[in-house]
Order: structure tokens, then C-alpha cells, then sequence
């Protein structure tokens, strides 16, 4: 039963890199192929332009990590309980790069960023103890 969850988490995540990566090409053209790249250089350092680096850099780690807790699932036995749970933790770790990007273009509130930063902790803290619980082979 721990292999769906696996396999969820690790579909989820390259989907969700794939779209952080297109996410990143965006931000390529906009640094070196807009015609105002210099004003965005200029204004990259802090403000949205950081906070979109920050977003992109988070989605793409966020998804690896995703990806990893998936294989763990795959090929660690342990219970049920803890699959599950580890599972959509980590999913739900995913609301933090979200929730820059809402936070930066919809002005909502940071409250996903720290949802999600605080679940995929939790997500890394429940998989490892899955793992030390694992079911014999």
C-alpha cells in the first residue's frame, strides 16, 4: 500500500519541477533577453525579482524532495501509517514555493509559505522515523 504513495510523490514532484523549470526559463528571458533586462538586474537583488528567484529555487528543491521521500516510499518498508502520512506532508511542502508565488502575484498572505515550510520538515522528520520503524525484509 506505501507503493501509491510513492508513486504520488514522485509524479507530483516532476510535475511541479517541470513547471518551476518553465517558471525558470521565464526568469532567463526577463534577465538576459527582455528589453528592460538592465532595470530588472537592477532591481533583483531584494523586492519581487528575489522573491521570485526565491520561488523558483524553492519549487525546484521542494520537488526533488518530493521526488526523494518517494523513492524512500518505494523502497523502504514501513507502516502504513507513516507512508501516509510522510506522503502528504510532503505534498503539502509544496505550498511553500506556491505560496511565494501567491504572495508575490496576488499579494496573499504568507501563511502556505509557513504551512509548507513547516510540513515538509515534518514530512522529512516523519519518513526518517518510518524508515527507523521499517518492517523487517
Amino acid at each position: 500500500m506505501t507503493k501509491k504513495y510513492g508513486k504520488l510523490n514522485i509524479q507530483t514532484g516532476l510535475w511541479v519541477m517541470a513547471g518551476f523549470m518553465l517558471y525558470g526559463f521565464m526568469l532567463i528571458y526577463l534577465r538576459d533577453f527582455a528589453p528592460d533586462k538592465a532595470a530588472w538586474i537592477a532591481g533583483s537583488a531584494d523586492g519581487p525579482h528575489f522573491e521570485a528567484r526565491l520561488a523558483h529555487v524553492h519549487g525546484n528543491l521542494f520537488s526533488l524532495l518530493n521526488i526523494v521521500f518517494g523513492l524512500a516510499l518505494l523502497n523502504f518498508k514501513m507502516p502504513e501509517i507513516y507512508a501516509k502520512w510522510g506522503s502528504w506532508l510532503s505534498l503539502a511542502g509544496l505550498l511553500m514555493p506556491l505560496g511565494i508565488l501567491a504572495e508575490l502575484y496576488f499579494g496573499l498572505s504568507p501563511v502556505f509559505v509557513i504551512v509548507g515550510g513547516v510540513s515538509i520538515f515534518a514530512a522529512a522528520v516523519t519518513i526518517a522515523i518510518g524508515v527507523g520503524k521499517g518492517i523487517p525484509d
